[in-house]
């Protein structure tokens, strides 16, 4: 357990984790891995929120939202997303079960340099059986060049103990064998991915964010073509009263794989949406809820391709 005159010093050298500070110069920039002509296919995905914060109520989950509206817009489902604890056999049943059901898994959280940061070796143990862990000089490297330029003109910084420098390299501290490559220039940290599908990302949104930008490059994305399209009608009933029709004509278009969706507006009547592949086949279905519902068509375009 670290000791408490320790830990002003070691809150100082994590704040380089989020690169926020004010610095003397241009910030350090680093190259990005090149991409590789074997990327992973990727039609299904799953979002793993690790943090005892979350479930605590301390911190709002952003990322899972973040990642669900970009995966939407490429046409990616994501199927599952799941909030767990800060536990090792939790992380590992669920890592394993995600990888085993889906396409592209995405971790957030766990990855500090405290003694709950305990992703890297849960994940580890989840897919090898001695869970071996081993620091990433060039990780290192890059650490050790934003921090340099973080305090370069800071008085009160000093040289850190042995203990916080051991703290701070858990940051580098990957599962032996995992593929680590870069996706953003500005940051210095890297992707960590285990069984090519599950990509390890830390919890704090600006770093989550810019990093799952970046990886999209580095998967292979279903073609613009196969994304499905999307119809908005909009109704001026309440939500109550078009229940029943919405609950037959779900039920009558599931085997054409088409979901049906109502999303209430406040005192603004409700959005129906309809959401399949065959362009001509949702207008159909669209005027026909428009009529039986009073409404009208307000947009209709290929899902990633809306007006915000």
């Amino acid at each position: 357990m670290l000791q408490s005159r320790t830990l002003p010093r070691l809150i100082n050298i994590t704040r380089s984790f989020t690169m926020s500070a004010q610095a003397a110069g241009p910030a350090p920039t680093w190259p990005r891995s090149p991409v590789p002509n074997d990327r992973p296919r990727v039609k299904t995905a799953a979002c793993l929120i690790i943090g005892d914060e979350v479930l605590n109520g301390k911190t709002k989950d952003s990322n899972s939202n973040f990642m669900a509206k970009k995966l939407f817009d490429l046409g990616i489902d994501l199927k599952r997303v799941e909030v767990i604890a800060d536990d090792v056999d939790e992380i590992i049943e669920a890592a394993r079960r995600m990888v085993k059901n889906y396409d592209f898994v995405i971790s957030s959280g766990g990855i500090g340099p405290t003694h709950d940061d305990i992703t890297y070796e849960s994940l580890a143990k989840a897919f090898d059986d001695e869970g071996k862990l081993e620091y990433h000089d060039e990780t290192l490297k890059r650490m050790d060049e934003s921090i340099k330029h973080r305090y370069a003109n800071d008085p009160s910084f000093t040289k850190p103990t042995p203990e916080v420098e051991t703290a701070r390299k858990r940051m580098a501290l990957f599962p032996a064998g995992a593929e680590v490559f870069y996706v953003n220039e500005t940051m210095w940290v890297p992707i960590v991915r285990l069984q090519r599908k599950l990509c390890i990302l830390p919890g704090i949104p600006r770093l989550f964010e810019g990093l799952l930008e970046g990886l999209l490059e580095y998967i292979e994305l279903p073609p613009a073509e196969e994304r499905p399209f999307r119809v908005l009608i909009h109704t001026s009933m309440p939500e109550a009263a078009i229940a029943p029709f919405l609950t037959k004509l779900s039920q009558r278009v599931k085997a054409e794989d088409i979901r049906v969706g109502s999303y209430p507006k406040l005192l603004a009547g409700v959005d129906v949406s309809l959401i399949g592949l065959d362009e001509a086949r949702l207008k159909e279905i669209a005027q026909e809820v428009a009529t039986e519902l009073q409404g009208e068509v307000a947009s209709a375009a290929r899902v990633g391709e809306e007006k915000k």
